[in-house]
């Protein structure tokens, strides 16, 4: 058993992502530390991968717990993090966290899902996925859920999420000789990227061609036509993992260690119904 710890007035937020967090979750964090009576002491940034902040968290003063956004650090880290009894909780992971730490995440597989069916009701059926990275926690969640909803494994093109990826993988996909009806992009830039390759080929969206994306972040009511997508519950996210160590810090025992939080569709411009004579 790991000694006990001091409580520490003040929490950690690692945010130690190459990409990084939306500051929704991040202020959400901070705001809900405050109700808790907790003060934010550290958002470390790129600085958490440049200086190796995370083994040195539980020396620091007056920090008694952390909440870790999209770290990079292999479980190893994390392990050595929880053996030495000091109190964390993982938001919005990007890679797989081991079953026995704390972690909140989006519901990534019923979001693709909703998603897709969405798509399948206005009578799609050849759906094309420009989707994320298969190690990432989203993109192997999300992935089925698309897939459980009628979209063609044949029609899946994996990557970093980017705008550059979603423009390249919706080129693909639509030159193919049977070209989708719909593209549902990993996020909401790799869906920008789509709707440049669909207009680079004449393509109306979404009278041709609907397009979507995922996270709903600002970019998506920006585009013509806005995106359907599916709205992350960021800020929810912020308050749990705030709950989250909080629990830990009062040494009470969680009733789950991996949280799944329901993100919500949002249908806007960019889909449609399938056009005549395809499916």
């Amino acid at each position: 058993m790991p000694p006990p710890r001091r409580p520490g007035s003040g929490a950690a937020v690692e945010a130690c992502s190459a990409t990084a967090p939306d500051p929704l979750i991040v202020s959400s964090i901070a705001e809900t530390l405050l109700v808790h009576g907790r003060h934010l002491i550290l958002d470390a940034g790129q600085l958490a991968q440049d200086e190796d902040v995370l083994p040195t968290l539980p020396d620091q003063p007056g920090i008694g717990g952390a909440i870790l956004i999209l770290p990079p650090e292999p479980s190893a880290q994390l392990e050595a993090l929880r053996d030495r009894g000091f109190p964390f909780v993982v938001a919005d992971p990007r890679t797989p966290t081991p079953r026995d730490i704390p972690a909140v995440s989006a519901a990534h597989f019923a979001g693709a899902r909703a998603l897709t069916a969405h798509l399948a009701r206005l009578g799609h059926r050849h759906i094309g996925v420009p989707a994320g990275p298969h190690n990432w926690v989203a993109g192997s969640a999300r992935l089925p859920g698309h897939a459980s909803a009628l979209a063609d494994p044949a029609l899946v093109r994996s990557a970093e999420p980017t705008t550059e990826f979603g423009y390249r993988a919706a080129g693909e996909l639509l030159d193919l000789p049977r070209r989708p009806t719909a593209l549902v992009g990993f996020n909401d830039k790799a869906a920008v990227g789509a709707l440049a390759a669909a207009a680079e080929r004449g393509l109306r969206v979404p009278a041709d061609l609907s397009v979507t994306g995922f996270d709903d972040i600002d970019l998506a009511q920006a585009t013509t036509p806005r995106l359907t997508t599916v709205r992350q519950p960021l800020e929810e996210m912020g308050r749990m993992a705030v709950s989250l160590l909080a629990r830990l810090l009062e040494r009470h025992q969680l009733e789950a260690l991996h949280v799944e939080l329901t993100p919500e569709l949002v249908i806007r411009d960019s889909t449609g119904p399938v056009p005549p004579g395809a499916g």
